[in-house]
């Protein structure tokens, strides 16, 4: 056989594999996969289509990024949440948050207020076409992600950059379980407009205030709406 056809079909076989991983990432951190569901071969096989070896790779790789547990003799499941994971991820965004806003506020330029105004507006703009539940939105998860990088990116540490896009992603299934659980809207607009506002402002007290609160809001949300996900097995 021909060794690009031989490439062409390692690729292939590549590609499907970072499909379903990326397929099965998506349904477990929007909990469409709730936390501790067992992940049985036959099911997923059905429900996405796929083979047992490419599907054996993709939990092995979302078990490398914490999201799903190897159980011995037992196979895969969906990794729980638990309390003190919660604690953990929410001090630690706190901590490189409130950092990495007062030094972009110090060092940010007219692009970097643009990029904190445009980022906004899209994330305004998609937030129209469903103000209740904009997380259902896979647009709207995008123009969030960004508008948060945005307020940050003039920090000027590419390494402490890096480490807060893993705590911010390691947040998506909490933000997801707050959403799901509480019981009434959350005015997240307002809250990004007051942190926006206190940025372009060179407001540094505020807005380190104003996003500390918007992170430990999810916390207290989970563990007070969503407490009994938490911990379970």
């Amino acid at each position: 056989m021909p060794e690009t056809a031989i490439r062409s079909r390692k690729e292939f076989g590549k590609t499907i594999a970072a499909d379903i991983t990326h397929r099965l990432r998506e349904e477990i951190v929007t909990c469409g996969l709730p936390p501790g569901e067992p992940l049985r071969f036959d099911v997923l096989r059905e429900r996405f289509g796929a083979s047992f070896t490419t599907l054996r790779e993709a939990l092995t790789a979302l078990t490398a990024e914490g999201l799903v547990d190897a159980q011995e003799q037992r196979g895969f499941r969906v990794a729980p949440v638990s309390h003190q994971d919660l604690v953990e991820v929410t001090d630690a965004r706190v901590l490189i948050e409130v950092e990495l806003i007062r030094r972009s506020i110090e060092k940010g330029d007219d692009d970097w207020e643009i990029a904190v105004i445009s980022t906004l507006h899209r994330l305004k703009r998609i937030e129209q076409r469903d103000p209740e539940h904009p997380l259902r939105d896979p647009e709207w998860k995008i123009a969030h992600r960004q508008f948060h990088q945005a307020l940050v990116s003039a920090c000027g540490s590419a390494t402490l950059l890096s480490i807060r896009a893993e705590l911010f992603d390691r947040a998506e299934r909490y933000r997801h379980l707050s959403a799901n659980f509480r019981p009434r809207p959350r005015d997240k607009a307002g809250e990004h407009q007051a942190i926006m506002q206190a940025a372009i402002s060179r407001n540094a007290d505020q807005a380190v205030q104003l996003i500390e609160t918007h992170i430990r809001t999810t916390a207290d949300n989970v563990a007070k709406y969503a407490g009994h996900l938490l911990d379970a097995e």
